[in-house]
């Protein structure tokens, strides 16, 4: 095996291949490994953890063709620290060779043989552009749970409906609802994944401008082994990713939207994450900061009074009754982090039922409901 590849093309690769790596491989230490094959296509680049795998190709120069199995962390590594020269790569033995301008790093190979097959692509049902998807995905995750008792609520469920694709995560406290147009290869496709979040987020931030998603699943959700594939090109290479989907049944969560509320409020974003951070300060951990609307504006509080007290106080558009309504300040900040638009749009019912929000490109706009994320309150002491 001999070829001839850019540096930060390489290093790109090999970085994004590495994620798919375990880091305690157990009894396969093969699964630590990346398996470079150079052949009449350029280089190919896989890692898997027979839960989620990792396939680029990049255009190269390649002399000789041949296989080699090396760590792949150490690989990613040594490609990050490599200065800005063509890479040289060739087999000697059972050996690799990486020279890049006067660097030069030699590395043990794992028997090829004894790495396993990656899965097949399940067939490819539509496309969606990448920045959108990207966008999107980065709203959804904000609720998913983290809490792997629970593995069915550390997913984003995609539910397909011929050219809408809606994400949903909840962690039980609360709710995100994204939905975004796509392009699906039949009209009528209809489909349901569930997808770990975390493998979700990955390949969302792998995306890069202008790029397009193929997204690739059995028409049932279930088929393929169970399987969802995405594949892109990005970094100079061709990438796939494929995972497993989480078996379970994902909880009815759309109902929990109120269809109406007592009371609406609009308040600046910026204004009001800057005035949560403040107050929340004092705020001892599991205990709620305090948000009262009424008239014209929003006042925060936070602490008991016996160690530290915060409050502060924002303009604030209110429709309706005056409402006080505690929150978690972790999660009411996760929230308006993923709000896009000035302004956000508060929808309350009671102080015990959750709350809804969206956000607003103006003070005067409708609420651009693309984006819905709903908070459970926390019990206020007093």
């Amino acid at each position: 095996m001999k070829f001839r590849v850019d540096r930060d093309v390489l290093a790109d690769a090999v970085a994004w291949t590495a994620r798919s790596i375990p880091a305690r491989p157990g009894t396969i230490p093969q699964l630590a490994g990346i398996l470079m094959v150079a052949g009449p296509d350029g280089l190919e680049l896989s890692g898997f953890d027979y839960e989620t795998s990792a396939h680029a190709q990049l255009p190269v120069e390649v002399a000789d063709e041949g296989k080699a199995l090396i760590s792949g962390r150490l690989l990613a590594d040594i490609c990050r620290a490599l200065p800005d020269r063509p890479v040289d790569v060739s087999m000697d033995g059972a050996k690799v060779s990486l020279t890049c301008g006067s660097s030069r790093f030699s590395m043990q190979t794992m028997p090829v043989e004894d790495y396993p097959a990656l899965p097949e692509l399940p067939p490819v049902v539509g496309s969606v552009d990448g920045d959108a998807f990207a966008a999107a995905v980065a709203q959804a995750v904000t609720a998913a749970g983290r809490d792997d008792m629970l593995p069915v609520l550390t997913g984003v469920k995609l539910e397909i409906e011929g050219a809408t694709i809606s994400l949903l995560a909840t962690d039980r406290f609360r709710l995100s609802l994204r939905e975004l147009d796509w392009r699906p290869e039949q009209n009528e496709f209809s489909a349901n994944a569930l997808v770990p979040a975390k493998v979700l987020g990955d390949t969302a931030r792998s995306l890069t401008g202008g790029s397009a998603l193929q997204v690739a699943l059995a028409a049932d959700g279930g088929g393929s082994d169970g399987l969802i594939g995405f594949s892109w090109t990005a970094g100079g290479s061709d990438r796939r990713t494929t995972t497993r989907l989480i078996d379970g049944s994902f909880p009815n969560v759309r109902q929990l939207f109120p269809a109406t509320s007592e009371t609406t409020a609009v308040v600046e974003v910026a204004a009001l994450v800057e005035a949560v951070r403040r107050v929340s300060l004092v705020a001892g951990r599991n205990t709620p900061i305090r948000l009262t609307f009424s008239d014209a504006q929003v006042s925060l509080e936070a602490g008991n009074g016996e160690e530290a007290q915060a409050s502060e106080s924002l303009d604030a558009a209110l429709d309706g009754e005056p409402i006080t309504i505690g929150f978690n300040p972790t999660y009411l900040l996760d929230g308006l982090g993923a709000i896009t638009g000035s302004h956000v749009h508060v929808a309350m019912t009671l102080p015990a039922r959750p709350a809804a929000f969206a956000g607003m490109p103006g003070e005067d706009a409708e609420p651009d409901l693309q984006f819905r994320y709903l908070l459970m309150p926390l019990r206020m002491q007093g």
